[in-house]
């Protein structure tokens, strides 16, 4: 949690848990106290690594082809639903309310049996049978719906070291196959190359894959792996340069990722900005406006203005240069559920072949 300096080694549970602070492990390990209902609360995300198929024989579990669940990775803002009786309550990953935003999210997860939860899931906008994240950032966030992906916490007890399989048991329990804006994120069935080249062919940002057995430890862990259609992460906003012509706000985005410490230029993003996105985002980068430039690298661009490195921008791209840019990128929108801090350059997604179409 935010203040906490110290940190302990992975909690209790096997392999694969990420390093948490002191006061992350101490909320892990707690247990609601005997003979009444413990209230549920916000509990700390586990988050995927970024992995590439084939996944490697130590990563397959010894050999065996079933040890990883697959699920269609959901192009939208990460949020822990917590309910206690009639109230509900909607965060980020990075605990930032999202009540105000998705009221009606917070309505009908109010209406489901137990009274008493902590979900994991993603708000999505579905537009054409798919997730669209710049859709859910410009305007669409009316169609937003809640996939609930796993169950932490249910009727006052922690559910979070149970094998994932028994969690997806009691997550279908209690939200069913999905009823208006809540719905159920279930394991897909194939080949994994098949099953990514067939989600990359219908538009998605890839899979995430998941250990059978494994336990829910808050943090980066192992047991969790995004495996990514094509080039699309997070980016640091480190700068931007004047707008042209009748262009108005700015002109691109100067971006960046941490590198040990140092902020690493990764090149500029010039496209995919709606009038009401460049307005709303140059009123955020002027409160951010500071002297010099943040990054590591001497950044070449004419009339460069710098901001501070905060704000984190979703871009897409079609791959990285030689020298280390981004290559054909276009901005798809804001992270505000992402940390500036722990963005880091990830790998491209793996060049695997569409799958052949069958008439």
């Amino acid at each position: 949690m935010a203040g906490a300096s110290t940190t302990t080694g992975q909690p209790r549970g096997g392999p694969g848990g990420a390093e948490l602070t002191r006061e992350e492990a101490n909320e892990y390990e707690a247990s609601p106290a005997a003979g009444r209902l413990a209230p549920a609360r916000f509990l700390a995300p586990m988050l995927a690594q970024a992995g590439t198929l084939p996944l490697s024989p130590e990563a397959q579990g010894a050999g065996h082809p079933g040890a990883w669940l697959l699920e269609p990775k959901l192009d939208g803002l990460r949020c822990i639903a917590v309910r206690n009786g009639p109230e509900v309550s909607l965060w980020s990953r990075n605990r930032l309310p999202y009540n105000d935003r998705f009221p009606w999210l917070a309505a009908e997860l109010a209406s489901l049996a137990a009274g008493n939860f902590v979900l994991d899931g993603e708000v999505v906008a579905m537009v054409g049978g798919r997730p669209d994240f710049a859709g859910l950032q410009q305007g669409g966030a009316a169609q937003a719906q809640y996939w609930c992906f796993d169950l932490l916490w249910l009727l006052g007890r922690d559910v979070r070291h149970l094998a994932i399989e028994e969690r997806k048991r009691l997550l279908s329990q209690l939200v069913g196959t999905g009823r208006g804006h809540i719905k159920l994120v279930e394991p897909l069935q194939g080949e994994p190359g098949q099953l990514l080249a067939k989600a990359c062919e219908q538009g998605w940002e890839g899979l995430v894959a998941k250990r059978v057995g494994s336990a829910y430890r808050p943090g980066r862990s192992a047991d969790w792996r995004k495996l990514k259609c094509g080039g699309r992460q997070e980016m640091v906003i480190g700068g931007f340069t004047a707008p042209r012509g009748a262009r108005q706000g700015f002109g691109a985005l100067l971006l960046g990722y941490w590198d040990g410490g140092r902020l690493r230029y990764a090149g500029k993003v010039g496209t995919g900005f709606s009038g009401a996105t460049l307005k709303a985002l140059s009123s955020q980068l002027a409160l951010l406006e500071r002297p010099s430039s943040p990054f590591a690298e001497l950044v070449r661009e004419k009339g460069a203005r710098w901001a501070e490195p905060v704000l984190v921008a979703e871009v897409a791209f079609s791959n990285w240069t030689p020298d280390g840019r981004l290559r054909h990128p276009r901005f798809m929108g804001l992270r505000p559920d992402k940390p500036s801090r722990q963005v880091r350059r990830e790998p491209a997604g793996p060049k695997v072949p569409l799958l052949p179409s069958h008439r």
